[in-house]
């Protein structure tokens, strides 16, 4: 076997670059965690010495993560010993009211790979692992990460994109949230439309019991009801259905579709927000497609397969498998309102 040494060499520096990116994700993490990045956003060159006072931290552990910083370009080097945040970077790092916001992904993503061990023995066993099973950085770092999203595309272009369902949210509606999480999007919905009842359903009741409080912390208690339940199993009449990131996770997408559309009243929509993706492989061998195809083998492909059903849709499922979803539980419009580079957004109607 002949091997071409450059193709060779190119592949090692870009596996090198890869192990610094593992490694990186953590040291973003410990910049969230401890605030070096709110204290660097906008205050000009730093030694690692103001920065430590400015966060109650110890300098040389600071001046470690600053170099490690740097090489990696989060960073700039100033010279003199100093180190700043570029106001650009400041806005992903800090800001989470920015759909530019990506603090969040690194969280899912660390809080991902302690799951490691856990999903190398599944590879084995093909038995799945429940999202609550799940490293707790991944249930605070999920919502961190679409969050954004949500509160600047949700009500502004989301919402007003779907047939008829604003008018009927201003007028007051029925609002299912199926898979809410910690309660970003039902806290959004109850604040945007304040005559709307809106209901949240997890299966996840650490997640439930952590949008209780945020929703009386919020004064939207009595807009907002949260309750542990299933999605292909949740009571009651609405007349709309939401689902944000998580119809790929469950284990009978079909199952739930079907369950929407028998919980709709008549004239309702099941908004269905998933992960961007394409309809091939090839179309997701891009750097988004490579986060998403990584958090669906650490996360979702595993919650699917702890369940009933098993249909392990994947992170990367794309517009034409969920059709094909919704169509077989019943549903006769599926239509494309809106594209983000994190997420696709259907409106469907039985």
């Amino acid at each position: 076997m002949q091997l071409d040494e450059t193709k060779l060499m190119a592949f090692v520096h870009e596996a090198v670059g890869d192990v610094g990116a593992v490694l990186n994700g953590a040291m973003v993490v410990l910049g969230d965690q401890l605030g070096l990045y709110r204290a660097l956003a906008g205050a000009g060159p730093l030694t690692p010495t103001e920065l430590a006072a400015r966060t109650g931290t110890a300098e040389r552990y600071v001046r470690e993560w600053c170099l490690a910083q740097t090489a990696r370009g989060y960073l700039t080097y100033e010279g003199g010993g100093r180190f700043r945040l570029p106001d650009e970077h400041a806005v992903a790092l800090t800001d989470e009211t920015s759909p530019a916001c990506v603090i969040g992904a690194f969280e899912t993503a660390l809080g991902a790979v302690y799951a490691t061990d856990q999903v190398a023995e599944r590879f084995r066993t093909a038995d799945g692992l429940a999202w609550g099973d799940q490293d707790g950085h991944v249930h605070t770092g999920c919502e961190r990460f679409f969050r954004p999203g949500y509160l600047t595309n949700l009500t502004s272009t989301w919402i007003p994109a779907l047939d008829g369902v604003e008018e009927s949210l201003t007028r007051g509606a029925r609002v299912a949230d199926v898979g809410c999480g910690h309660g970003a999007t039902a806290l959004i919905l109850a604040e945007a439309y304040p005559a709307s009842q809106i209901t949240g359903f997890d299966g996840h009741e650490g997640s439930i019991e952590a949008a209780r409080k945020r929703a009386a912390d919020a004064g939207v208690g009595n807009r907002v009801t949260l309750e542990v339940g299933r999605a292909d199993a949740f009571p009651g009449r609405y007349d709309l259905v939401t689902m944000f990131d998580c119809l790929h996770d469950m284990g009978d997408p079909v199952g739930v579709a079907r369950h929407v559309r028998e919980a709709l009243a008549p004239g309702g929509t099941w908004l269905l927000v998933e992960p961007q993706a394409g309809d091939t492989w090839e179309d997701n061998f891009n750097p988004v497609g490579a986060a998403y195809y990584g958090f669906s083998t650490l996360l979702c492909t595993p919650s699917s397969l702890s369940q009933p059903g098993g249909a392990a849709l994947g992170a990367q499922a794309g517009e034409a498998r969920l059709t094909e979803v919704a169509k077989e539980a019943g549903f006769s419009q599926v239509r494309r309102v809106a594209d983000t580079p994190f997420n696709l957004v259907l409106e469907l109607k039985p």
